[in-house]
């Protein structure tokens, strides 16, 4: 008899490798290499006609009928609601909420009178009937259905057709004739293909719970990711209220735009706006707090930045950053400290956005440097202040992009100045009439004199 043929797969990135490896060759994380046995080519199902080229100017053009999943933020991160056929994949840290927003979405899309299928593969009928009463999300066509085999879901999405597919979750969803266990690579990188294929064939959109890594990646193969049409990382803190939707991929859409939720008793609850979210708490004229003005995808959001500067008790300084790049933190810095003069070489420094937010945008660094300048000299930055701008390793302000609707945002929640770049600001129109003042900087030395010394 023939022996089958193996190889080893990462289970965090999907790099191959014909023989065990303790440190993987494509991601480097060590441990997650795993035996596959290897398996014939998919075939196409029978009946299925072959695709043939055509020319790209004679391709038949459809429009897009999106329909809304009943929430506000929800629609925004999917770029304006629901695609029939689009593979949307959702992660989460466990217990943050991602079959609550699914099944929230499930009931809102079958309170229109459309068939949509939950799938779970995790709890019991019972367990997400509880869940639904609870939630309020009950309905005459919501059905739930308990099944881990793929094939035999397949039967019951081809004889509803609903019009929504929930599967809760990928790594309990497994396909006969697969070697492995029911969450290894090959099988999620397989069910995922399948479920691909099903919600192109049919035009049925299809949600997908996804577990996530101890880094906070979504578990799985990375070709896992490139299969489906939108990436969504739900993020918060399970002591905490808030909760952030962020699309990290869309087809259909831009990446990079947030929904922000608020978790009730009751479920899952749009907040329409996220800035007097984050700045509701907020301690007016406390020394090492700055307001930035943070653009995420097409939202402005402002956010609070803090920072606590202390002489260190240690030989080395230490640092820490939540909600920011630390290698960022520490590059600000050091040009803090080269460029301003500030000796920060033995001083603790820890960097804060409050709220629970994460900002990845350059723009923000003017107003961490201010924050971590404030700190250090104890002197607070006015209340009516935001800040926005990207700062270079010569110390220079450089410009950002959407000043206007940053602008727009600290206006509307009364804020009287902001300090920006002074490439962005030749560029405003002047006869535009605001009542937020506009101070164009050309360098940090020159932001922390206007703001902290003026």
């Amino acid at each position: 008899m023939k022996k089958a043929k193996t190889h080893f797969v990462c289970s965090d990135c999907g790099a191959e490798s014909v023989k065990w490896q303790g440190k993987c060759p494509g991601c480097g994380a060590w441990g997650t290499m795993q035996e596959e046995v290897e398996t014939a080519s998919v075939r196409l199902p029978d009946g299925r006609a072959a695709s043939v080229p055509v020319r790209l100017q004679e391709v038949e053009m459809a429009p897009v009928q999106r329909f809304s999943s009943g929430s506000g933020e929800f629609d925004r991160v999917l770029g304006g609601g629901i695609i029939p056929g689009s593979l949307i994949l959702v992660g989460g840290d466990p217990g943050i909420g991602k079959s609550t927003l699914l099944l929230q979405t499930a009931h809102r899309v079958a309170d229109t009178g459309a068939l949509v299928l939950y799938v779970t593969g995790e709890e019991s009928p019972q367990q997400v009937r509880l869940r639904a009463e609870r939630l309020g999300s009950l309905s005459d066509q919501l059905l739930v259905l308990a099944e881990t085999d793929l094939d035999e879901i397949e039967k019951h999405v081809r004889a509803r057709r609903p019009i929504l597919l929930i599967i809760d979750s990928i790594q309990t969803v497994f396909r006969q004739g697969m070697p492995s266990a029911p969450g290894s690579a090959q099988q999620v990188r397989e069910c995922t293909l399948r479920l691909l294929q099903i919600a192109k064939d049919l035009h049925i959109a299809t949600g997908i719970i996804g577990h996530v890594t101890k880094d906070g990646t979504i578990a799985g193969p990375r070709l896992m990711e490139h299969m489906v049409d939108a990436v969504l990382y739900f993020e918060g803190d399970r002591h905490h209220r808030f909760r952030i939707l962020r699309g990290v991929k869309n087809r259909f859409g831009s990446t990079h735009e947030i929904g922000v939720f608020d978790m009730q008793t009751v479920g899952l609850e749009d907040v329409v706006s996220p800035s007097e979210l984050f700045l509701a708490e907020r301690s007016i004229g406390a020394v090492g707090s700055v307001v930035v003005a943070s653009m995420e995808g097409t939202r402005p959001v402002l956010a609070e930045v803090q920072a606590l500067v202390t002489p260190t008790a240690f030989g080395t300084p230490r640092r820490m950053a939540s909600g920011l790049d630390y290698n960022r933190v520490s590059l600000l810095m050091a040009v803090l400290e080269k460029r301003v003069g500030l000796h920060l070489q033995s001083q603790d420094a820890y960097v804060n956005v409050a709220g629970g937010m994460r900002i990845d945008e350059p723009a923000v660094d003017l107003g961490v440097a201010l924050a971590i300048a404030s700190s250090f000299r104890e002197r607070p930055v006015p209340a009516g202040v935001v800040a926005v701008g990207e700062v270079g390793l010569t110390g220079e302000v450089r410009a950002v992009t959407r000043l206007d609707q940053r602008l727009q945002e600290a206006e509307k929640l009364g804020f009287t100045k902001m300090v920006a770049p002074l490439g962005n600001v030749k560029r405003l129109d002047a006869a535009d009439s605001r009542r937020l003042e506009v101070v164009g900087v050309e360098s940090l030395q020159e932001a922390i004199r206007i703001v902290l010394e003026g």
